[in-house]
């Protein structure tokens, strides 16, 4: 099978951990190995580490029109719209995703209601997947909350499209942790390269055919009248 040319991607990593820069993110430390494959595949790769900006809480696209001085989430939607791929990564505590990584998908949620150029929700045609890190259970569950928000929005998620870690139960070691075991860790790697190989597929294959198909899923059509084989057209 010939290899596919994967240049003109670009994929975007959001690391939810609680951490601001210097200290270091184990989830980080996994995000970079997804990372790595990609950049070296030709994918155009941009990181943020989301805590290090000053976003706010809200359902909005701009929360300053809605009673907050600053909000730096409308240039961070700018990088999330211009990425073909979306990975979010975030550390697990008390079994669930991190707050900040609750924050980012509310702000995602706040363009849900946006159309791209072919009157579909805005994120039809961007693939998505998580990476998740802790030391303790957790990563099904996170993986579960995150993949699903993400398709709801119009994400495609490809298969097995979720990659984490998790040490010992209780404290222990995280991930980047000398003696840890889990960049030694084979379900981890296998899991990890799994899901940016399908992530970059799942990408190569929408923008080969100019995004996610339109009929069936248009707003704008929907509105106009078009019912799209639907039996009972007059029920609305």
């Amino acid at each position: 099978m010939a290899q596919k040319d994967f240049s003109d991607l670009k994929a975007l990593f959001i690391n939810c951990t609680l951490k601001k820069a210097p200290r270091p993110s184990h989830t980080q430390a996994l995000m970079d190995v997804s990372m790595q494959i990609m950049k070296k595949n030709g994918v155009s790769v941009d990181y943020i580490r989301f805590v290090e900006y000053d976003v706010a809480f809200g359902v909005y696209p701009d929360m300053t029109e809605h009673g907050y001085e600053k909000d730096d989430w409308p240039r961070l939607l700018d990088k999330v719209l211009a990425a073909d791929i979306l990975v979010i990564g975030s550390p697990i505590w008390l079994g669930e995703r991190s707050s900040v990584c609750t924050l980012l998908i509310e702000r995602l949620y706040s363009a849900s209601a946006m159309l791209n150029d072919k009157g579909q929700y805005l994120y039809y045609g961007k693939t998505g997947g998580c990476i998740i890190t802790g030391n303790e259970d957790g990563i099904k569950h996170c993986s579960m909350s995150i993949l699903y928000s993400l398709q709801h929005l119009g994400y495609t998620v490809p298969p097995q499209a979720d990659a984490g870690w998790i040490g010992e139960a209780g404290p222990g070691l995280s991930y980047a942790d000398e003696g840890s075991g889990g960049p030694q860790n084979e379900f981890t790697q296998r899991n990890t390269t799994f899901m940016s190989w399908n992530l970059m597929h799942t990408a190569r294959m929408l923008k080969d055919q100019g995004g996610f198909p339109a009929h069936g899923n248009q707003k704008t059509e929907w509105s106009a009248g078009n019912n799209f084989d639907h039996p009972n057209p007059e029920y609305r």
